[in-house]
């Protein structure tokens, strides 16, 4: 089945890494979530993705500099629009106790080194093990996680398809490889495919983008707009 993953969920529409984009998503018929996992002050993983906490909310400095509590008391959502005011910034283990028993795909994006063992405790406490895959633009992250997990999904997020690539992949049994759309051409992604790889495309930030991710005959996306890829699947 495609994968039509809402990116950080539908976050065109609504706050990214929110409830309120993640649900947004689903009901735009996105079939799976792609989010970013950072770790606190604290240790707590939550979903965010900058280095800096400003662009999103209300507050400055690093997910790092916090605890979890103190994070709470930001607005996460203003930014977007003042209906969205005093969204918060989810923690993983909240997000997988409302989504994790859902027919989903979970795309889920180290954006710190070193958090491998306790995400994959979560994954495993909440049994998504066979509807998710562990990526990283981080090859060494990705190394971590193969070597504490030998079964789980591990995507590795790259600006394009090559054979240096695809022969790093091979050497952690990776299942799947995320090129920059822009980079996409289909001869390139069937020589992934023939090797055994599922494709994902990243950075389509456009419906032209979407489109030609299609075209050169992607398995599946993460996009910002859940809606307009789930409408181009049903042409």
């Amino acid at each position: 089945m495609f994968m039509n993953l809402a990116h950080r969920g539908a976050s065109e529409y609504s706050p990214e890494n929110t409830f309120s984009a993640f649900y947004k998503g689903i009901e735009q018929g996105a079939n799976g979530i792609e989010t970013d996992v950072k770790k606190t002050k604290d240790g707590i993983l939550v979903l965010f993705h900058d280095s800096d906490i400003s662009r999103v909310t209300n507050g400055i400095g690093k997910i790092s500099d916090y605890n979890y509590k103190d994070l709470l008391q930001l607005d996460a959502g203003s930014h977007k629009s003042s209906i969205y005011k005093n969204e918060k910034i989810v923690s993983f283990e909240d997000f997988l106790k409302y989504f994790a028993s859902r027919e989903l795909y979970f795309a889920i994006e180290l954006k710190d080194s070193f958090i491998e063992e306790e995400t994959l405790q979560l994954i495993r406490k909440y049994s998504i093990e066979e509807k998710v895959t562990v990526t990283s633009f981080d090859f060494e992250n990705l190394i971590r996680v193969r070597e504490l997990d030998r079964k789980i999904k591990i995507g590795y997020l790259c600006e394009e398809i090559n054979n240096e690539v695809l022969d790093k992949l091979k050497t952690i049994e990776a299942y799947q490889i995320c090129p920059s759309a822009k980079m996409l051409t289909p001869k390139k992604v069937q020589k992934a495919k023939m090797e055994g790889f599922s494709i994902r495309a990243w950075g389509v930030n456009d419906e032209v983008l979407m489109l030609h991710a299609l075209s050169c005959g992607v398995d599946g996306m993460t996009v910002n707009f859940p809606d307009k890829l789930t409408k181009a699947l049903s042409m």
